[in-house]
């Protein structure tokens, strides 16, 4: 004789939603601290996952070796090479800062110079759209830009005094990676089974965040990567100072779509064809243009494909309002949104059509 399970009262189930809700609400307070440490053990985990699972064809017993493996790759690939990069960055930054407040660069007299320098009709254009105001301008950007690049460099040097903190965040990542590549083939389908949408629809809903985060990474940080090291050792060729710095700048402003390195590279040539450097502003204005431009459009459909490509002008939007909100983290997680909206409201639309047919 089986036994029936004892019947459930009506507000059962309305109790369990509740407190399901709240006890997520709870934990996500609870780890909101290390959000930026989960995020990336997510991405590096799904980065490296392919290895992972060529690893465990290898060893198939021995998912712990399998995953350690990979942690080690993930160590020398990414993580030393990072810490090495921040560190010549704030060792390079700190000279820099230290010039300006020592008075060797004044900034104000270089873009004096750089007035005093320019031809008749660049004076007069930009007469024509009210940058004729020799004086206002020096002031907003010469004293202006030179306040402003002091304090974003003094917060830069400031990072160490975090380095406890940012060693604590590295190793929250590194232990969640590893935990995540040895045991994610049983996580994800939980994961799946949690959604209530139909089996096609999660599946494409999972396979569309995991193709966001490797389309993300691979066709941004890496183009961002590739063009900053190409624009850095271009300044470094014309011997132009500070060539890491700009160099990370390139980078940064590459994560911007429609944007881009020419913010950097741009302004420096017009300095140098106008302070009489011609060959220096000529060379660099050629390889900004030819070699650092075009490297987004040779290596990113490389990497990532037509596919899972979103149109620039989301890209652009979903980054900016990501940077915006979330600083570094929002490059990932706005594009990763932006997708995920396009695909839902797709999957709504065809659902739609289904329902109408």
């Amino acid at each position: 004789m089986t036994r029936e399970p004892p019947p459930t009262t009506p507000l059962a189930r309305p109790f369990l939603l509740v407190l399901l809700g709240l006890s997520t609400l709870g934990f996500v307070w609870l780890v909101a601290p290390f959000a930026g440490a989960i995020l990336w053990a997510v991405i590096a985990a799904v980065l490296f996952d392919p290895l992972n699972r060529r690893l465990l064809r290898a060893w198939p017993q021995a998912r712990n070796r399998a995953a350690l493996v990979s942690l080690l790759v993930i160590v020398v690939a990414v993580v030393v090479p990072a810490l090495l990069l921040g560190a010549a960055l704030l060792n390079e930054g700190g000279a820099f800062y230290a010039r300006i407040s020592n008075g060797d660069i004044n900034l104000a007299r270089l873009f004096e110079a750089t007035q005093g320098s320019l031809p008749d009709w660049a004076a007069r254009w930009l007469a024509d759209r009210g940058l004729g105001d020799i004086e206002g301008l020096r002031a907003k950007l010469g004293q202006g830009f030179a306040s402003s690049f002091q304090t974003v460099l003094a917060k830069v040097l400031s990072l160490g005094q975090g380095t406890l903190g940012l060693f604590l965040a590295l190793g929250v990542t590194l232990y969640l990676t590893f935990f995540l590549l040895r045991d994610g083939h049983e996580i994800v389908p939980r994961i799946e089974r949690c959604i209530p949408l139909e089996p096609e629809q999660r599946a494409l809903l999972i396979g569309k965040f995991v193709a966001v985060i490797r389309a993300t990474i691979k066709g941004s940080l890496i183009v961002a990567l590739v063009q900053g090291a190409t624009g850095g050792l271009i300044f470094w060729a014309l011997g132009l100072p500070g060539a890491l710095l700009w160099g990370v700048a390139m980078g940064f402003f590459s994560l911007f779509p429609a944007i881009g390195t020419g913010l950097i590279w741009v302004p420096m040539t017009i300095y140098l064809l106008a302070t009489g450097a011609v060959w220096q502003g000529t060379v660099l204005g050629c390889c900004g243009f030819f070699i650092i431009s075009s490297v987004d459009n040779i290596i990113r459909p490389i990497l990532v494909g037509r596919d899972t490509r979103m149109p620039d002008y989301i890209v652009l939007v979903a980054t900016l309002g990501g940077f915006e909100l979330m600083g570094f983290n929002g490059f990932v997680i706005g594009p990763v949104i932006a997708a995920l909206f396009m695909a839902l409201w797709s999957m709504f639309s065809d659902a739609q059509t289904r329902d109408t047919a």
